[in-house]
């Protein structure tokens, strides 16, 4: 990634306004939600003065360092990484939506500890691979239907990571599937529930999510060029 942090943005911003007119949507339906995993808050605050005030932390302890630095009131961030129930005091102070709800024990210990509404996604593992969190389809219209019964809990969407592909429109089936399982929820019309986002896609195919149906995208390479080599990781 040549560019630097603006320029990459405001091209990140053109494919999305191109894929979203070639699907026939509005793109101002789409959020881009610049990951911020590994970079330095140099290139963060270069991120928020070309524009961006959507950022997305895997890490809880990293996002308090960083969110301590890139103080503005029009800023939210997402958290979208694992996170362990011992962390979620913490990430609830820091967060504005957890897309990372990967299960019923999760859902409960968020809505125990939030002490006002707190947006949330369930994260779906829509491949069902082993390696990843997530529940399956069936496990999201379960977890949906039981979200009514914890008041702090606002179900926004769905999430999903697909496999890792060589050609992005590999992800398409993955992104269409979790398109539909949002519309099959829809269709229970549970009480209070109204899924309206779909988190998914990437710097390799979010072209190929906004095509699907994506409104929120999960950027971070296409924006701040590669990350450096991994350090000794810290838990989320």
């Amino acid at each position: 990634m040549a560019g630097t942090v603006s320029e990459n943005y405001i091209n990140v911003l053109d494919r999305i306004r191109k894929a979203a007119r070639k699907a026939g949507r509005d793109p101002g339906e789409v959020t881009l939600v610049a990951v911020t995993k590994g970079v330095e808050i140099k290139k963060i605050k270069e991120a928020f003065s070309a524009g961006v005030r959507v950022f997305g932390e895997n890490y809880v302890q990293e996002a308090e360092e960083k969110a301590a630095k890139v103080k503005d009131k029009s800023v939210r961030w997402h958290f979208i990484g694992h996170l362990q129930k011992n962390k979620v005091k913490l990430a609830l102070e820091l967060f504005d939506v957890i897309q990372t709800v990967e299960g019923p024990e999760l859902a409960a210990e968020i809505n125990k500890r939030a002490t006002e509404p707190v947006d949330i996604l369930l994260e779906v593992n829509i491949a069902r691979e082993k390696t990843k969190a997530g529940v399956d389809a069936e496990g999201a219209v379960k977890l949906a239907r039981t979200i009514p019964s914890m008041e702090k809990l606002r179900l926004r969407g769905l999430m999903t990571i697909p496999p890792p592909v060589e050609n992005p429109e590999m992800s398409r089936p993955y992104f269409v599937a979790l398109r539909r399982l949002a519309e099959r929820i829809n269709k229970e019309r549970i009480p209070g529930v109204f899924l309206r986002d779909l988190s998914m896609g990437m710097s390799a195919d979010f072209e190929v999510a906004v095509e699907e149906g994506a409104t929120l995208i999960r950027v971070g390479t296409a924006i701040f060029g590669p990350r450096p080599e991994k350090k000794a990781s810290k838990g989320a």
